[in-house]
């Protein structure tokens, strides 16, 4: 039985856990300071919470956290594994800019840990699925194959460390900024009487895009708060000699207006709803 420590025990965290365990692992975790619910979720998966130092006593430390956490945890990585002499290595897997992996694994300055770059695409492990796949950059030892031999799927990138980071950016700035683009321009509609026009014209011409955006919004209400900071990754990424990277800065805002509605009034969540929402089938 192998034992795997994962930092951040949220929908993703808790489901990659599961499939872990699943296939005969030990999951360990730290639930410090954390919520109820993230305590509720990491003991559903079958998770084992354990102080900070015993994270250190896995096979290999993988970081599920939204990026703004990513640096934050990979500071308390490096300080666990400081006084060992050989420590797992640490794989990040969370949504951030190339930049950003290369200051994370500047924290292992001078350490014996192996620091490998990651990042999933796709929703969270279900069972009976073989997703989400796993790519990771940088692990020339293939450390992470042991994470396909307990269920995942791993796509190891011939590319250095950030390849991984910058394959997610790009394939997020695609999926989640065109539903950021289309929740915007939903609002747009709603506010200007256009709604149902719009609603209909895209069952009519678009009905592909019609079909994604009736699952794509309403699933995007509880993650907003998360693609706040990534949209931000993605703008660092582009460069501020890239025009585009202003668009996902902009993108960033649209989802912390609807992270905030969320939490709040749902006015806006009620208006992409009548838009969005897909008739009930009749007998």
């Amino acid at each position: 039985m192998q034992t795997f420590a994962i930092i951040g025990a949220g929908a993703m965290g808790s489901a990659v856990a599961k499939r872990l365990i699943d296939h005969g692992a030990t999951v360990l975790t730290c639930l410090e300071g954390r919520s109820e619910q993230t305590i509720a979720r990491a003991k559903a998966a079958g998770m084992a919470p354990v102080g900070r130092q015993e994270l250190a006593q896995a096979a290999l430390i993988l970081s599920i956290v939204p990026p703004a956490e990513a640096i934050g945890v990979a500071g308390l990585v490096a300080e666990i594994s400081s006084e060992l002499q050989a420590p797992p290595p640490f794989i990040d897997l969370n949504a951030i800019a190339p930049k950003t992996m290369q200051a994370l694994a500047a924290r292992f300055g001078g350490s014996a840990v192996e620091v490998l770059d990651g990042a999933i695409i796709g929703g969270p492990p279900v069972p009976g699925k073989p997703g989400p796949t796993l790519y990771i950059s940088g692990d020339s030892a293939e450390r992470s194959r042991l994470l396909e031999d307990y269920g995942l799927k791993v796509r190891r990138l011939d590319g250095p460390l950030g390849a991984a980071s910058a394959l997610k950016m790009c394939y997020a700035g695609i999926n989640k900024g065109f539903i950021g683009l289309s929740a915007a321009m939903l609002l747009a509609a709603s506010r200007s009487g256009a709604a149902e026009s719009l609603k209909a014209e895209l069952a009519e011409s678009l009905p592909d895009i019609d079909r994604k955006l009736s699952k794509s919004i309403p699933d995007m209400y509880p993650k907003a708060y998360r693609w706040v900071a990534e949209m931000q990754e993605i703008a660092d990424f582009l460069g501020e000699d890239d025009p585009a990277a202003g668009i996902f800065r902009g993108m960033a805002e649209v989802f912390a207006r609807m992270a905030g509605d969320v939490e709040g009034s749902r006015v806006l969540v009620g208006r992409l709803d009548a838009i969005v929402a897909r008739p009930e089938s009749g007998d």
